[in-house]
């Protein structure tokens, strides 16, 4: 101590440039922020696709042995006079067999596409944006399922109506084929669209759309509606349409109202 104080009192500093003293802590070293390519974006997409593709394909195999279950729920909507379904080439039934193993595949892989959807996403987005929009993966789960009940539900009264026209002369003697499109574009075009709700508020929290935009295009955005259910329903019924441009308009109030209450 005494040659300590001794070398103090001579002037000199306490200690060495460049030599830490046990009692300091050593600084980590920074590390470099990794720049992600456009090849490693691509790679990433191609990852999650496969991931994707996969899940639709084992869910196509289970949709493929509960299809027989499935056909006896979609008809029972129809008639008796219009019964039993006819295919029109050798081909046919085992192109509906395929077709609604395929639509069940993509319902049942629905989670799976929402969450690979969400990981290619969401590294792109700030902190605060993954926050806001991480419950609304669920609730796009949930949007989908509605829309697929809702199909299920209007589906009797889209037949009635359009059967409703047949008579002696216009008999209704139905092809599997075309009423299994119709019935299966139904329910994932149901499915699909309510999951606009989830499109407009992700919009709102990376500014591209706000509350006050979407009030200002409130009558662009009910023609776009109406356009839209016309032409993504199938059958050319009247009920189809006028349910889900009701839906997609009251889904789009109430997501107006939630961007409102988020202040954005």
């Amino acid at each position: 101590m005494a040659d300590t104080d001794a070398v103090r009192g001579a002037g000199l500093p306490d200690r060495l440039p460049g030599i830490q003293t046990p009692s300091e802590p050593v600084p980590p070293a920074a590390q470099p922020e990794r720049v992600v390519t456009l090849v490693d974006h691509l790679t990433e997409l191609r990852n999650r696709i496969i991931r994707a593709v996969a899940a639709i394909i084992a869910g196509t195999v289970v949709g493929f042995f509960v299809a027989d279950a499935i056909k006896r729920v979609l008809v029972a909507p129809l008639p008796a006079s219009a019964l039993p379904l006819q295919v029109l080439a050798p081909g046919d039934a085992f192109s509906i067999q395929v077709r609604i193993a395929v639509v069940v595949g993509i319902i049942l892989a629905m989670p799976v596409l929402l969450y690979q959807l969400w990981a290619f996403v969401a590294p792109g987005l700030t902190a605060t944006e993954r926050k806001a929009l991480r419950p609304w993966i669920p609730l796009a789960l949930f949007f989908f399922v509605l829309g697929v009940s809702i199909a299920y539900v209007i589906l009797p009264f889209a037949i009635g109506f359009l059967l409703a026209f047949t008579n002696d002369t216009i008999v209704a003697h139905l092809a599997a084929t075309p009423y299994f499109d119709f019935v299966t574009t139904m329910f994932l075009a149901f499915g699909l669209v309510m999951e606009f709700p989830i499109v407009l508020y992700g919009l709102s929290r990376v500014g591209i759309a706000t509350s006050a935009r979407l009030s200002a295009a409130r009558r662009y955005v009910i023609l776009i509606i109406a356009v839209f259910a016309a032409v993504v329903t199938p059958g050319g019924d009247i009920v189809s349409p006028l349910v889900l441009g009701g839906t997609m308009y009251l889904l789009f109030e109430l997501t107006l109202f939630v961007i409102k209450r988020t202040g954005k």
